[in-house]
């Protein structure tokens, strides 16, 4: 990599908006989650110049639905071990002060995410519990059907949010949580976008136009999340930049990053990896099994890109496309910066005090 590129990549803030790792980590006993992530995690993210990682916690089949929430929560107490055992390393945070601070510091910021809520069910009482656990980014659906909308795999279903669905938003709205619409169907999007009051986020989702595939946003949805003042994370995963995940290179990936940046705005794209090799070769048996009965090979990768480690790559890639500086830092990490800045952990002052959460005393017996 050439000398002007390192010092473009190494200057930026590099936020990664999708990253499994947690899955890996979890799989281990408890006693190793730290260690395991300092041996095996941690010198990928430094090398690949992450500043900022958001660690989704996703709940693989054999856990749900009985166990879903208790799935759930052990990842999140996975994600507190993990930075309370590398300190000086990484640092749990919950809204852009902290994440700023722990920048300054030279640490790697690291934010809990829900990617789907299979734990929660009809229950969005629990999204403060969440809350309070650290979490500051949600989904509310996966590949298929939950009780509060339809994945992107059900698209031929052509339903909104249900009525839990929307009271999930409202409340993470309120809460100063952001909604994530990667893998909410088609109309769920629009459903989404037609009633948030707060930015929304796509953490890993490409273009629709380039690869014609379910888990892509089409152009008006780009324009959609744009207007509303959020940001779209380019997925690196081969088979949703080309149909031949095989053949995928760096420039499906870049015109992506373009296209987006085209039809949204250079203030509106974003990475989000979604390192999937990386993942599978930690665990056993490999995650996501649903991949199959989709078509998706999961394994496919970008040279160079199957983790972290390969993220200056990217940098390099879009100097030769002709990006410039200050564009390239926007769509590194800039862009996720400014809205995690402006959303994660900020109530919204226009939900604070909703009257239809409140619930009045009881009448005590007069004497």
């Amino acid at each position: 990599m050439p000398v002007d590129q390192q010092s473009l990549h190494v200057s930026s803030v590099v936020a990664d908006t999708h990253n499994d790792l947690l899955m890996a980590v979890s799989a281990r006993p408890p006693a190793t989650w730290a260690s395991f992530f300092r041996e095996r995690w941690l010198p990928q993210l430094v090398e690949g110049g992450v500043d900022v990682q958001v660690l989704p916690v996703f709940v693989e089949s054999q856990f749900r639905p009985e166990g879903a929430l208790r799935q759930t929560l052990r990842m999140i107490e996975c994600a507190h071990v993990l930075a309370e055992g590398n300190p000086g390393t990484v640092a749990l945070c919950q809204d852009g002060q902290q994440i700023d601070a722990a920048l300054a510091a030279g640490k790697i910021a690291l934010v809990p995410a829900l990617e789907s809520m299979p734990g929660i069910d009809e229950s969005v009482e629990l999204i403060p519990t969440l809350h309070r656990l650290g979490v500051r980014v949600a989904s509310i659906a996966h590949w298929g059907r939950t009780a509060l909308a339809d994945g992107s795999g059900q698209d031929g279903t052509g339903s909104r949010l249900t009525s839990h669905g929307v009271e999930a938003l409202r409340e993470m709205e309120r809460l100063g949580m952001l909604f994530d619409v990667s893998h909410l169907g088609a109309t769920g999007v629009g459903h989404v976008l037609e009633i948030a009051t707060r930015p929304v986020i796509a953490t890993h989702s490409s273009a629709r136009a380039l690869r014609d595939h379910h888990r892509n946003l089409t152009d008006e949805q780009l324009r959609g999340v744009a207007a509303g003042g959020g940001v779209v994370c380019v997925n690196f995963l081969a088979a949703f930049l080309t149909e031949d995940a095989r053949s995928a290179t760096i420039d499906h990936l870049v015109d992506h990053i373009e296209h987006v940046a085209g039809v949204a705005g250079i203030d509106h794209v974003g990475l989000g990896p979604d390192f999937m090799r990386e993942v599978n070769e930690d665990l056993t048996p490999p995650c996501c099994e649903g991949f199959s009965y989709s078509g998706i090979d999961a394994d496919a990768a970008i040279a160079g890109l199957e983790g972290p480690r390969g993220l200056p790559l990217v940098t390099d890639a879009l100097v030769k496309r002709g990006f410039s500086d200050e564009e390239i830092q926007k769509i590194l990490g800039a862009n996720v910066m400014r809205l995690f800045r402006a959303e994660l952990g900020r109530p919204a002052h226009h939900l604070a005090h909703d009257p239809a959460r409140e619930r009045p005393e009881p009448e005590r017996p007069r004497p």
